[in-house]
C-alpha cells in the first residue's frame, strides 16, 4: 500500500490530489515507491503565510513558559513514538534503523525540549545612562519564517529550525526535502497533538521551486536552508531580493588530524564515525583523514580491519551498519568519484564497489571505502562527495597539517585526535571551522552552536545562538528629564 505525501497548511493536511506536480517517493534501499508527494503551488505557499500570519501575534503575546509547555509535550510526543517515527526515516532516507532510533528522533526530541525550557529566559537588558536616562533592549521575534530542509537528517533538521523559531514567538513554514518527505508531516501531527495553534509550523512540499517561493516571499522574515552550496547560491540570492534574514548551514570537506601521540584505537574510531555514519551522506564528515606518518602504518591496518566488520545491508534490520544511499543517481555520482580516485592514483585500501548481493540488488549500497596514499590535489581530497569514501593523507609537522586542512574553500568542521592539551587548545583555535571536534567527532549537542564559514555557511543553529538568529533587539531610550534643545524658546 502507498501513501500519499501532500502539504501540511493551518493545522492539517492539505486536500490530494492537489493542483501541483507529483513525484515518487522511493525506498533507498529497495527501489519501491512508498507513495506520491503532492508539490505545492505558489497558491499553497501563500495561504500557508497567510495562516502564519494570522496565529503569530497571539503566538508571540503568550508567555515563553507557555510557548515552551506546548514545545516541551511536543517533545514527549515524539519520544513516544519513536519506532514509528524511525522507521519512517529509514524507509525515506535509507540509513539503519540502529541510527534513527538512536540518534534522529531523540536529538529532535532534545531539540523541542531544550528550547522549550529556554522560552521563559529570553531577557532583555538594562543600560543605565546616568541619572537623567536609561535604555533597555526587548527581544522580539521575527514574524514568519521559513526553513529548507536536506534529505539526510528530515526530522532533526525540521526540529532544529522549528523549535528555535516557535520559542522565540515566530511561525515556522518548513519544505522538506522533495526524497523525504514522511517526519516533516509527523511532526506537524506532533506539533497539532500537543496544542500547538493551527498556521504556526506548516509543511510545504516540493522541489527547489518552493524553496524559491520561500526565499523570495515578501512576507516572509527569514529563511534557514540545510543543503548544498549551489542551493545556498540560490535561497541567498532570492532573499537578498526583500532583505530577509538567512541562516545556511551548507556543505563541506572537513579535516580529521591525528597525531602521533593519538590513542590508535580512539583515532581509527573517530575515522570511522566521521566516514561511515549514516553511509557517508553527513555535512560534517571528515572525509579528509591525515595521520601522523609515524602512525600511518598501524593506523591504516586497523581501519582497514574494521571497516572489513562493517554490515552492509538492509536498513531496517538493527545489524546493519551502512545503509543505502539516498537515490541511484546519487549512488552513481559516488561511484564515479570512487572510479576518478583510482584513475588519479589514490590506492584502494578497502571497498570501492557497489554491493547487488541478494535483497540488495535493487538497492543504492556502496561499500564503505577507505582510499590511501592521497595528495592534496586530487579530486577525491577536494571535492564533497556526500558518500562512504575516505582518503587518507600523511603529514609530519603541525603548522604543515593545519595549512593544508584549511586549504578549502569549505568550513565546515574539522577534528582532531592528540593526547597534548596545549596542542589540541593551539590547532583547534587555528582549524578555520564552525565546529571542531578534539577527540571524537560528528557529536552535535543540541546546547552547543552549529555552522560553518567560508562557503559553509552563514549564522549558527542550536544552543543560545540560535534565539539570537530568530529574533530582533530592539532598544529603547528612556528619558527621565527635559529634552537638552539648543534651539531658541
Amino acid at each position: 500500500m502507498t501513501t500519499d505525501y501532500p502539504s501540511h497548511i493551518a493545522g492539517a493536511r492539505t486536500a490530494v490530489p492537489g493542483a501541483g506536480d507529483r513525484s515518487d517517493n522511493v525506498n533507498p534501499a529497495t527501489g519501491a515507491v512508498l507513495g506520491t508527494i503532492h508539490h505545492a503551488t505558489t497558491a499553497d505557499v501563500d495561504a500557508a503565510v497567510a495562516a502564519a500570519q494570522a496565529a503569530q501575534p497571539a503566538w508571540a503575546a503568550l508567555t515563553g513558559a507557555a510557548r515552551g509547555r506546548i514545545l516541551k509535550r511536543t517533545a514527549d510526543i515524539l519520544r513516544r513514538d519513536t519506532a514509528a517515527l524511525a522507521r519512517l526515516e529509514v524507509l525515506d532516507t535509507g540509513k539503519p534503523i540502529s541510527e534513527a532510533l538512536a540518534v534522529d528522533v531523540s536529538s529532535a526530541a532534545d531539540c523541542l525540549e531544550f528550547f522549550g525550557g529556554l522560552a521563559a529566559a529570553v531577557q532583555g537588558e538594562h543600560i543605565p545612562l546616568g541619572s537623567s536616562a536609561f535604555a533597555y533592549t526587548r527581544r522580539e521575534p521575527l514574524g514568519v519564517c521559513a526553513g529548507i530542509g536536506a534529505w539526510n537528517y528530515p526530522l532533526q533538521i525540521a526540529a532544529w529550525k522549528a523549535a528555535p523559531a516557535l520559542a522565540m514567538g515566530n511561525a515556522m513554514i518548513f519544505k522538506p526535502s522533495d526524497m523525504t518527505p514522511a517526519t516533516a508531516l509527523a511532526l506537524a501531527e506532533a506539533f497539532a497533538e500537543a496544542g500547538l495553534p493551527a498556521g504556526l509550523y506548516s509543511v510545504v512540499q516540493g522541489d527547489g521551486r518552493i524553496g524559491a517561493a520561500l526565499a523570495t516571499h515578501p512576507d516572509i522574515a527569514k529563511v534557514s536552508v540545510t543543503g548544498s552550496v549551489p542551493t545556498g547560491h540560490k535561497v541567498m540570492a532570492g532573499a537578498a531580493e526583500t532583505l530577509k534574514h538567512v541562516t545556511m548551514e551548507l556543505g563541506g570537506k572537513s579535516a580529521l588530524i591525528v597525531f602521533e601521540d593519538a590513542d590508535l584505537e580512539n583515532a581509527v574510531a573517530a575515522a570511522l564515525m566521521a566516514n561511515f555514519y549514516t553511509q557517508g551522506e553527513v555535512c560534517t564528515n571528515g572525509t579528509r583523514v591525515f595521520v601522523a606518518e609515524a602512525l600511518h602504518d598501524r593506523f591504516l591496518a586497523r581501519l582497514v580491519e574494521r571497516t572489513a566488520k562493517l554490515v552492509v545491508g538492509d536498513p531496517l534490520d538493527p545489524a546493519t551498519h551502512v545503509g543505502a544511499l539516498i537515490s541511484a543517481a546519487h549512488m552513481d555520482k559516488v561511484l564515479g568519484f570512487i572510479e576518478t580516485g583510482t584513475r588519479e592514483g589514490a590506492e584502494l585500501a578497502i571497498g570501492g564497489k557497489r554491493r547487488t548481493d541478494g535483497a540488495l540488488a535493487a538497492g543504492n549500497f556502496v561499500e564503505p571505502t577507505v582510499f590511501a596514499r592521497c595528495r592534496d590535489g586530487m579530486t577525491i581530497v577536494g571535492e564533497e562527495i556526500f558518500g562512504p569514501v575516505l582518503s587518507l593523507l600523511t603529514f609530519r609537522e603541525e603548522a604543515e597539517v593545519v595549512a593544508r586542512a584549511n586549504a578549502t574553500p569549505f568550513g565546515l568542521a574539522a577534528g582532531l585526535m592528540t593526547r597534548d592539551l596545549a596542542r589540541a587548545h593551539r590547532v583547534a583555535a587555528a582549524l578555520e571551522a564552525g565546529v571542531v571536534w578534539v577527540n571524537d567527532y560528528n557529536l552535535t549537542p543540541i546546547e552547543m552552536p552549529f555552522g560553518g564559514v567560508k562557503r559553509s555557511g552563514i549564522g549558527r543553529e542550536n544552543g543560545l545562538a540560535a534565539l539570537d538568529a530568530y529574533s530582533e533587539r530592539k532598544s529603547v531610550y528612556v528619558s527621565l528629564g527635559d529634552v537638552d534643545c539648543p534651539y531658541p524658546t
